[in-house]
């Protein structure tokens, strides 16, 4: 004891001095947006690289889960070319090929180096950034549901807002309907978020599958979120709902980040006051 006390009586200038300089780069960060902007850059550089070490070596662990996962999509991938098939009789040069001449989406691939699902506000870091063309306000999504939204790059690293976080704010709706609601999180179950402000008519039951709107320039429409598992009582006006998630958010790996192509020129035109 004696020895802490003379270490703080040795040193009490210097240390009152890191002190001083700790609250002075606190107000910086927290007043000024550009200041801001550049220390979260480039935390997230740095953190992204000790992140990307450590998932290299848990990423074999988890190879038989991405297996299935590969194989899921494949399975979905082909039955959506099925549908797509010409009728017989038809000759195949009647069909056109629109995704050439409209692409309103681009996919890239990215890996999850970090993931948090037990705290209020949830972050995701991902090992794709500026050099990958990556930008804020991007969806992210696996073949089993949406995942969160892209927030700060840096040049090769992505913090990205989980749907498990309580800012986090998605248009969903009923599948095969036109009824829609906002997807939030209360903070409590990691497998569970909730559906609100969904009109008092909705034939919604438990069971039923929730999917994204297509109301925003971030996630493009009915990509699956969950199913209905529990309808709260009464009758409020929000009419909210449990979804349970079908993915697992503790047990992620590889993820797709879609860009819309018209993003820019939606809101541009959404913003204009004239």
């Amino acid at each position: 004891m004696q020895q802490i006390i003379y270490f703080f009586q040795k040193f009490k200038y210097f240390l009152f001095f890191l002190l001083l300089e700790f609250v002075a780069l606190f107000f910086i960060f927290n007043n000024l947006s550009f200041h801001k902007s550049k220390f979260i850059n480039s935390a997230n550089s740095l953190t992204g690289g000790l992140y990307y070490q450590y998932s290299k070596i848990t990423e074999y662990l988890n190879l038989k889960e991405e297996n299935k996962l590969l194989a899921e999509e494949n399975t979905k991938l082909k039955n959506l070319l099925s549908k797509r098939s010409v009728n017989p009789g038809i000759k195949d040069s009647t069909v056109l090929d629109t995704t050439r001449y409209y692409q309103k989406y681009t996919f890239s691939t990215a890996k999850i180096i970090n993931n948090n699902y037990a705290k209020d506000f949830n972050f995701i870091t991902i090992n794709r950034g500026e050099n990958q063309g990556i930008q804020k306000e991007m969806a992210v999504v696996n073949s089993r549901g949406i995942i969160g939204i892209t927030e700060h790059t840096s040049k090769d690293y992505t913090r990205v807002q989980s749907i498990l976080n309580k800012n986090s704010k998605i248009n969903a709706r009923l599948k095969n309907t036109n009824y829609f609601g906002t997807l939030g999180w209360n903070g409590k179950n990691y497998n569970t978020v909730q559906l609100s402000d969904i009109p008092r008519q909705a034939p919604i039951k438990i069971g039923d599958t929730i999917e994204t709107g297509g109301k925003s320039t971030i996630f493009p429409e009915g990509i699956l979120i969950g199913i209905i598992s529990k309808i709260n009582e009464g009758n409020s006006a929000d009419n909210k709902v449990d979804i349970t998630l079908f993915n697992d958010m503790s047990s992620l790996g590889y993820v797709k980040i879609i860009k819309n192509l018209y993003r820019q020129e939606i809101k541009q035109l959404e913003e204009n006051n004239e």
